[in-house]
């Protein structure tokens, strides 16, 4: 059992990552999720209305020259 436990803290060792650890692009493994999450997140919001450019805004007066 105890020559068992060198190999098994190692296993351990190996299993286990930090949010610091350097992952895709430059960015730490824990950004990298977070930037994940905010893309998911802006993926799933309704897109916003087009805006028709040629017609006036609403409560602006038409200018005549």
């Amino acid at each position: 059992m105890i020559r068992r436990a060198p190999l098994a803290l190692a296993l351990l060792m190996a299993g286990c990552s930090s949010d610091s650890d350097p992952g895709p692009g430059g960015v730490t493994k824990g950004e990298a999720r977070q930037l994940d999450q905010a893309a998911e997140m802006l993926a799933k919001r309704p897109a916003a209305p087009l805006v028709d450019a040629t017609a006036p805004a609403e409560g602006q007066a038409q200018q005549k020259n």
